[in-house]
């Protein structure tokens, strides 16, 4: 296995080929460990909303509402929270399509909301999320679970419940990959090509 994740060789600046630091049987442990500690924090499942991020988060939340079942013996209700229109740099990315948000039918006021992210960055994403949250309903508490916090909040905001921690440098990617989006599962850590030097 490649271990690399800084320049190819000596002198080359191409990024190093991603490595992987999450495998599919992974991805299944933290999940259930996570979905366990959900039910020890809230002392059950009764009055707990998964609502997941687009878009992996979203399958994320629902894979956990399978494990919160299988482990209390109750269906615990699952939805979507789109944040496109509640990002502070929306003016500064390219138009982007929205994503459906799809609260279930109690709604969320009195509930405990676990939002659900794939990777918890900067903070900004979770920013937006309880914004957009705050329009639908008023939840008793939120808490949030993500597969992969990697550091470097400009918020602050902390995940409640993490699959990984995972120390990485900004110039580091991190790629999570699910088999609904993406045919496999996978958590890849990987370099960016730097930025080209400026002309004199």
């Amino acid at each position: 296995m490649d271990t690399t994740t800084g320049p190819t060789a000596a002198g080359d600046d191409r990024p190093a080929a991603p490595r992987p630091v999450l495998e599919a049987p992974d991805i299944a442990r933290v999940l259930t460990r996570i979905a366990h500690e959900i039910v020890e924090r809230a002392k059950g499942a009764d009055d707990v909303v998964l609502l997941g991020i687009p878009t992996r988060g979203v399958f994320l939340a629902r894979r956990l509402a399978v494990k919160l079942e299988e482990i209390t013996g109750r269906t615990v209700p699952v939805g979507s929270l789109d944040i496109t229109m509640y990002r502070d740099d929306l003016r500064m990315r390219p138009a982007r399509a929205l994503a459906r948000t799809e609260i279930p039918a109690d709604g969320v006021d009195g509930r405990l909301v676990v939002l659900v992210d794939d990777v918890l960055f900067s903070g900004r994403t979770i920013r937006a999320a309880l914004d957009a949250l705050g329009d639908i309903g008023r939840p008793r508490a939120v808490q949030l679970a993500v597969l992969v916090d990697r550091g470097h909040r400009e918020l602050p905001i902390r995940a409640d419940y993490v699959g990984k921690n995972l120390p990485t440098s900004l110039r580091e990617t991190v790629r999570v990959q699910l088999t609904e989006e993406d045919g496999r599962d996978g958590v890849l850590l990987g370099t960016r090509a730097p930025a080209p030097a400026r002309e004199r």
